[in-house]
């Protein structure tokens, strides 16, 4: 019993926290608001899917950003602002992003401390409102920072060793198991 009483008070007082890091737009209204990017941006899989978006390629691909290092997507043509940050350890997340998309060059200004920066990307997207959307949208076609690290984590933990003995042979067709 407190044992419970104690993780559930463990996760009542990890609730806000993890609150904070939930997307606070609305994904269905982003996905809208997206439109305006598509023209620059594309939302692609690493398996080539396309989840958003027609044929930008003058902006990099926005998929799992969140949690990303700026400047990070390979082969794309950063600006040398963005790229400071990236070397810096800036990693996307929501409230960067809308200060990001709601005036670029004055993000990496008042970020790099650089008065004479510029942003490469000139489209401003100043509704606070849609830019919380389109951050909702785009964490909807990816998966969470923790549990995208997670998972490879979890395969090789599932892997077995190289050095380890081999798996035991199935049971012989017929043969009676204790697994359904």
């Amino acid at each position: 019993m407190r044992l419970t009483l104690t993780a559930v008070a463990l996760a009542f007082a990890a609730a806000p926290v993890l609150a904070q890091d939930a997307p606070t737009g609305d994904a269905a209204a982003g996905a809208k608001v997206f439109n305006k990017c598509q023209t620059c941006h594309m939302v692609v899989a690493p398996d080539g899917t396309v989840l958003a978006g027609k044929a930008g390629k003058t902006g990099p691909n926005l998929y799992g950003i969140n949690g990303r290092p700026a400047a990070s997507y390979p082969d794309f043509a950063y600006g040398d602002g963005l790229k400071e940050l990236g070397a810096a350890g800036e990693v996307w997340n929501e409230a960067d992003f809308l200060q990001y998309v709601a005036d670029p060059t004055k993000f990496i200004k008042t970020k790099t401390g650089d008065t004479k920066a510029k942003g490469k990307m000139t489209f401003k997207l100043p509704n606070e409102k849609e830019a919380h959307d389109v951050w909702a949208f785009l964490n909807s076609l990816a998966p969470a920072p923790a549990a995208a690290e997670a998972a490879p984590a979890a395969d090789a933990a599932a892997a077995p060793a190289a050095d380890a003995a081999p798996a035991a042979e199935p049971a012989a067709e017929g043969a009676a198991t204790t697994n359904p």
